[in-house]
């Protein structure tokens, strides 16, 4: 009975759940205890609002820890952790490293996006004759533009940041891909002008931040942009587009608002099955899965 609830929690939560060289041995208090490769760090969650007992050994041994201040920002605590590492993922290889507002460059649940994607492009081949271009905007650290770079489609790769982009080149390198278009640019202006060239895409995917600046100093404030943001993207599709992927961590921003916004967006313009869910991460050795943002898939019927 235990592995039906297990299973049925899974199945309502997308759920990462193929990792090798990750995995989150705990949560209590406002902390989740991981292991990433053979680094175990303790990093502050705000979904982890109840407050267990610390059984797992690692609490008291760890090789990094973020200890978060009053004022919303933070500082690394590191006891035995290089400047940089990797993970493996499947067989892909991705560079780590302590950033500020406790970052480490990856977001393991993206991992069942990134299979999503991949399969999308892989079946297509089997019913079209042309490339699947990609657009990957807001694209980090470049996972997914990797992912589905080997899938086989083409990529554009934005982000407004030029450190996070050289940070995707990286990654791009370690793992044997040199096709990928990286572009620094505000994801905003690019589509604008990708919409003036007549520039069209089979599939888009989308992780705006709940606030950011451009390269020009360009401001960007998700609830106020992205639903026009989105309404203008549809305009760089193709007729018959093979997917939209839209993800956030912005608090408030449900899986079932991120829904509405793609019927009221590509739902409007093409015929495709649209659904939503939380992400998230299995905790070991428990029964249940840790939330970590929320998705809205739109993808063409017969592809």
């Amino acid at each position: 009975m235990e592995l039906f609830w297990t299973a049925l929690r899974r199945k309502i939560v997308w759920t990462s759940d193929k990792w090798s060289d990750y995995e989150i041995l705990d949560t209590t208090n406002g902390e989740k205890l991981e292991r990433w490769d053979k680094y175990i760090l303790v990093r502050p969650d705000p979904q982890v609002i109840w407050n267990t007992e610390k059984t797992h050994k690692n609490w008291k041994k760890y090789n990094a820890l973020y200890n978060r201040n009053s004022q919303g920002g933070g500082s690394w605590d590191i006891i035995d952790l290089p400047e940089t590492f990797s993970v493996k993922y499947d067989n892909f290889t991705f560079l780590l490293k302590p950033m500020n507002f406790k970052h480490t460059g990856l977001f393991p649940e993206q991992a069942v996006n990134w299979d999503w994607c991949a399969g999308k492009i892989k079946n297509a081949h089997n019913a079209r004759n042309t490339p699947i271009n990609v657009l990957n905007l807001f694209a980090y650290t470049g996972a997914a533009s990797i992912v589905c770079s080997r899938a086989g489609a083409d990529i554009c790769h934005v982000d407004a940041s030029k450190g996070m982009v050289s940070w995707a080149k990286e990654n791009a390198v370690l793992n044997n891909i040199s096709n990928i278009r990286f572009i620094v640019d505000d994801c905003i202006k690019f589509v604008q002008k990708e919409q003036r060239r007549g520039k069209k895409y089979d599939a888009i995917i989308m992780d705006p931040p709940s606030y950011g600046r451009g390269p020009n100093g360009e401001i960007w404030k998700i609830e106020e942009e992205l639903y026009k943001f989105m309404d203008l993207c549809t305009t760089i599709l193709s007729d018959n587009p093979l997917f939209f992927l839209l993800n956030s961590y912005t608090t408030g921003f449900s899986a079932g608002c991120m829904k509405y916004l793609l019927e009221a967006t590509l739902g409007k313009k093409f015929k495709g099955l649209i659904t939503a869910s939380e992400i998230g991460l299995p905790v070991k050795n428990s029964p249940y899965v840790l939330p970590c943002g929320a998705s809205a898939r739109f993808e063409t019927i017969n592809s």
